[in-house]
Parts: C-alpha cells; sequence; structure tokens
C-alpha cells in the first residue's frame, strides 16, 4: 500500500483542479439555459456535462432538448454570465501554488492536460498567473478525441518522452478519471463539482480532499 512510486512527470487537469473554473461554467450553463426558458432537470444534465470538453457538451445539450434548440442564444447568454463572473477573478484551487512549488523544487516535468481549447488555457492560466510555471500543455485542440478518451493523456505523456505508468495524474472530474486511468496513468483525484462513483474510485491510487493532500501523498510515496 506504501510502495514508492516511481514518478518521471505529473500530468494535471486543469479547470476544477488547478483553478476554480468549474463552478464558473456551471452557474453560467444554468443561468443561461433557464434565461432561455429551460428549467427542467438543467441541473442534473449540467453536472453529467462536468469535465467534458465544449463540442461533447453542445451535442448533449441537442440531444437533450432536440433539434430546436437555440444553442447560438444560450452560447450568447452562457458567455455574457462567464466573462462577468470571471471579471471578478480568477481563482486557484486550495494548495495550487504549494503543489506547483513542491513539483518545481524537485525539478519534477509537468504538463497541462485539459479538455479546454488552447485559447482559453493560455488565457485562464496567464488570468491565474500561472502560465509561466508550464512548458508543455495539451488542449483540446492537440487531438481528435476529448476525455475520457485517453488520447490527450497519452499525446502528453509522449511529449515530455515518457511513459504513461510513470506518470502521475491529477484529476477532478470522472471522465477527467477514466482518460487518465485509460491511458495507464496513477491516477489521483480531488473531486471538484461531481463526487466519485464507485466506478472511479476504482481507477484511482487515491481520493483526496485537495492539492495540499496531493503533494504530501507525493512526497510520502517518494515520488518528489
Amino acid at each position: 500500500m506504501n510502495a514508492p512510486w516511481t514518478v518521471d512527470a505529473v500530468l494535471l487537469d486543469m479547470d476544477g483542479t488547478l483553478l476554480d473554473t468549474e463552478k464558473v461554467y456551471f452557474d453560467s450553463l444554468v443561468t443561461a439555459l433557464n434565461a432561455c426558458g429551460y428549467t427542467d432537470g438543467v441541473v442534473a444534465l449540467c453536472h453529467s456535462m462536468v469535465g467534458l470538453p465544449g463540442p461533447v457538451c453542445e451535442a448533449m445539450l441537442r440531444d437533450h432538448y432536440g433539434a430546436a434548440f437555440p444553442l447560438e442564444e444560450v452560447n450568447r447568454a452562457f458567455i455574457v454570465t462567464r466573462d462577468r463572473m470571471f471579471d471578478a477573478g480568477l481563482p486557484l484551487k486550495p494548495g495550487t501554488l504549494a503543489l506547483l512549488d513542491g513539483l518545481a523544487a524537485a525539478n519534477c516535468r509537468t504538463a497541462i492536460v485539459t479538455s479546454s481549447s488552447r485559447r482559453t488555457a493560455e488565457r485562464h492560466l496567464t488570468l491565474a498567473g500561472i502560465r509561466n510555471r508550464f512548458e508543455t500543455l495539451l488542449t483540446l485542440d492537440d487531438v481528435t478525441h476529448g476525455k475520457p478518451d485517453p488520447e490527450l493523456y497519452l499525446k502528453a505523456a509522449a511529449q515530455l518522452g515518457v511513459t504513461p505508468p510513470v506518470c502521475i495524474a491529477v484529476e477532478d472530474s470522472n471522465h477527467g478519471v477514466t482518460a487518465a486511468h485509460t491511458a495507464g496513468a496513477i491516477t489521483l483525484m480531488v473531486p471538484d463539482m461531481a463526487p466519485p462513483t464507485d466506478a472511479t474510485r476504482a481507477k484511482c491510487a487515491a481520493v483526496l480532499p485537495d492539492l495540499n493532500a496531493v503533494l504530501a501523498l507525493l512526497q510520502a510515496r517518494g515520488a518528489l
């Protein structure tokens, strides 16, 4: 249970893991749907989208509400609400800076592995003040299939010149955990909006309360 981990890189999800953005996305989408007249089952539907790429979420909305769903109108309302909330600041999740400092002190290679577009990732990491912490940034624009497909994690490991079994992946969502685990990485989960399912827990080496606990576990297992 406490055997040392051999770790060559740490692969980090962005939204909901390092940046406290998932609640902004969730609240913005619920508000946009409500404003466009959609109220029944909205909260549950939006919860099911946490951790999924934007195009997948749009497809889910069309499938759920039908061909007449006003996607452009909802997107406009979503963007207005989202940007208003981001203007108030883009906060980091608890323990983000401590974890990044610990990884840097140990000269551990890192990469961002996100379902967001490159433009969004660059903007959000910059607004949060941590863009300069990462040389390697894998986004939805770099792959054919986003999470829960493992392609992002496989490509991140390859770009760093390592194999997934010697990578730690840190995720906040059930879909993200599936992607990391399927790729073969040692997967840690710090739940954000949605709690882990039993199936998700079985895919994780640990489910932890925050990123401070991630750092402590990496140190305890000799990964840093």
